[in-house]
């Protein structure tokens, strides 16, 4: 999806954001539009809000695909709520792995499943490093209508896109909806 700019040109994100009671079993005929990914995310962010401040966010991203090849990124994301300010670009292994560290103790662990349905994409992460389970949709405007699929509905609890607390870097530095699960 090309983002939309904010008045300086900036790229925005827009995203609305869904808590799940569970993960959805996704229907066969979508399965060959569906793909799987396992992230790894870390923020840099010296900063540390509580939730519904505004933030500006790094995170770095380690992507690891279905063939095992992995792809790396570094973001900064700034704003709350349906529309936010992103910025990203993308880091060769080295690049990562020497800025890792400096995430420590500000991780997530996730599968993501993109599905495109009908020529929108929607992700739904599953945490492997809590009891979690979210769905989203990019727009490529604040005012596009977002059709829920059917075998969606019955496992969303609510909305959260303006709850900061559902932000993967609140839930990461442990201020989020839900602490980490025991080891």
């Amino acid at each position: 999806m090309t983002p939309e700019r904010d008045q300086a040109g900036d790229p925005q994100e827009i995203e609305r954001v869904f808590l799940l009671d569970a993960m959805p079993e996704i229907p066969k005929p979508l399965h060959s539009d569906t793909v799987c990914w396992n992230i790894e995310q870390g923020y840099l962010s010296s900063s540390d809000p509580l939730p519904g401040q505004d933030i500006t966010e790094g995170r770095l991203r380690r992507v690891t695909h279905a063939d095992g090849s992995a792809t790396f990124t570094h973001t900064i994301k700034s704003g709350l709520g349906l529309v936010r300010l992103e910025r990203e670009r993308t880091l060769n292994r080295t690049e990562f792995e020497a800025l890792w560290p400096a995430t420590k103790g500000r991780r997530i662990l996730k599968t993501r499943f993109r599905i495109d349905v009908q020529g929108q994409i929607w992700e739904i992460d599953q945490f492997s490093d809590r009891t979690l389970v979210l769905a989203e949709a990019e727009l490529p405007t604040v005012e596009t209508a977002l059709p829920i699929p059917e075998w969606l509905q019955p496992r969303i609890i609510r909305e959260v896109t303006e709850e900061g607390a559902f932000r993967n870097f609140h839930l990461a530095t442990r201020k989020g909806f839900l602490t980490p699960d025991p080891p």
